[in-house]
């Protein structure tokens, strides 16, 4: 049995054999009963509609974070949420709590902006609004400004408003963070981020699996195209 990381806070999320309507229509999370964090940054993956987003959803909401992002203070609601994978998880957490935690869901980011600009705390976050930011800037913001280290953070496809260059960026914040002894659970499609080394890949499909950064589909479309651009431009466009 592999070794798990003494730093993490969230050992594993156990999801319960009760089957739901959503549970029955997603294979990947309906063959689930639990799911192991062994390093310090896990990282979902897969097609879309595989369920990552519902799963680090869910897990963020076990963990005590607002279903559309934010720290545990955030208590709002601006949309209604239509698929609730949350009650049938929960986590297993090491003795060790972390001091700093935070929700970062791309979709609904725009709503967190603007909860931070009722509340009077644009401070925490660079001193500035982030809604008088571009969207990326304001994601590189809430990383440099107000993830603090020895923190349980959760990631949404984060790298939805950055360029590859913030997208490197972010690898690195991510690297400092965790030297600082924070743990990152994240659903992803980049496959820069993917690189980050000594992470947990799990691919979502039938079941949910470790998988290589090699043996990832975003790695092999990514390196092909680069390789073999016009051929593969010739066969996509006849």
């Amino acid at each position: 049995m592999r070794a798990i990381d003494s730093k993490l806070f969230v050992l594993s999320a156990e999801i319960d054999r009760e089957v739901d309507d959503y549970r029955a229509s997603v294979p990947a999370i309906r063959s689930a009963e639990s799911i192991a964090f062994r390093k310090p940054v896990t990282m979902f993956i897969g097609e879309n509609g595989s369920g990552k987003s519902t799963l680090v959803e869910a897990i963020a909401i076990a963990a005590g974070f607002n279903p559309e992002g934010g720290s545990k203070n955030f208590q709002f609601e601006t949309v209604r949420r239509e698929v609730e994978l949350d009650p049938l998880l929960r986590l297993v957490r090491a003795p060790r709590r972390p001091s700093d935690g935070y929700f970062l869901r791309a979709e609904s980011f725009f709503n967190v902006a603007t909860e931070i600009d009722r509340l009077c705390v644009t401070r925490g976050y660079g001193g500035q609004s982030l809604h008088e930011q571009s969207h990326g800037e304001s994601f590189m913001a809430l990383l440099l400004n107000r993830f603090l280290g020895d923190g349980l953070y959760v990631l949404d496809e984060p790298e939805a408003a950055l360029s590859p260059m913030r997208q490197l960026s972010m690898l690195a914040r991510i690297h400092d963070l965790v030297r600082a002894g924070s743990q990152f659970i994240i659903a992803t499609h980049s496959p820069i981020l993917m690189a980050y080394p000594d992470a947990t890949l799990l691919l979502m499909e039938q079941t949910i699996r470790e998988v290589a950064y090699e043996e990832t589909e975003h790695y092999t479309v990514m390196r092909d195209f680069f390789n073999h651009r016009a051929a593969m431009l010739r066969e996509l466009m006849g």
